[in-house]
């Protein structure tokens, strides 16, 4: 047996015993486990985003836990087993990809990507879209639906075009918010985050990415302020914002 092979029956057999013994264990359901699985991947996210390689191997860990557990709770049911789900995948990893296992010639990713989505197609999916998860963040989904979209050959020819779009999505966004219309702003700052990402798609820049690591730069910011208002005895509530300001400044150039 291969250490890889060694190593996963090792697993295998952990969870067995976990699933027989532990009373935790005993009680879990896809249900159950389904929000924690969510709590795993973003805290994988998180990791690789830190690019903390101790972390992601960790965290790895947990995910291949819970995708174990699942087809272990199905095994029980008589449903599938977890045999089944590797098989399954890799017949799928194999007949997507003809230019590897078979004689179909490409020329980069993208004519991969859009040979991905014509055999999904072909397998009796209804749409291009069909396969993006309804409940996945808004920005990951407008991601998601934009690749796909370019996939079959929807899409933009030049980031120019794109940048248009934004503008002109931008003055109709003021415009609803001059008038005062409160659902007709909201929606042309959909359209106008939506814009946004493509353009940042056509420019090789991850917004969802991008907009983390913005958020982690205010709160790395706004702690180096609360902590230097603290030492010094003041409160941020009774300071204005010009004063807040000097030291937001300072944080700005530690960072």
């Amino acid at each position: 047996m291969s250490e890889r092979a060694e190593a996963f029956e090792r697993l295998a057999v952990i969870l067995d015993e976990l699933r027989e013994k532990c009373p935790w264990d005993k009680k879990q359901t896809m249900d159950s486990l389904r929000h924690l699985t969510i709590e795993e991947t973003y805290e994988l996210a998180d990791a690789i985003m830190e690019k903390n390689l101790p972390e992601v191997k960790k965290e790895l860990g947990d995910i291949l836990l819970h995708i174990m557990f699942y087809a272990k709770i199905a095994d029980e049911q008589n449903i599938f087993t977890l045999a089944e789900v590797i098989h399954t995948q890799c017949e799928k990893m194999i007949s997507r990809h003809p230019h590897v296992y078979g004689d179909v010639k490409v020329q980069d990713e993208h004519e991969v990507k859009q040979n991905w989505e014509k055999l999904k197609l072909k397998e009796g999916n209804d749409s291009v879209l069909g396969g993006v998860p309804k409940t996945l963040p808004s920005m990951i989904k407008a991601i998601r639906i934009q690749e796909k979209a370019r996939g079959v050959g929807f899409d933009w020819e030049k980031p120019e075009q794109v940048w248009d779009k934004v503008i002109e999505e931008m003055e109709e966004f003021l415009h609803e918010t001059k008038v005062g219309n409160h659902q007709k702003s909201e929606e042309e700052f959909g359209d106008l985050i939506f814009a946004l990402i493509n353009y940042a798609r056509f420019k090789n820049i991850n917004p969802e990415e991008a907009l983390e690591r913005t958020n982690k730069k205010f709160i790395k910011r706004f702690q180096y302020l609360e902590k230097s208002v603290k030492e010094r005895g003041l409160q941020l509530s009774e300071m204005t914002l010009a004063e807040m300001d000097v030291y937001w400044n300072e944080a700005k150039k530690l960072s």
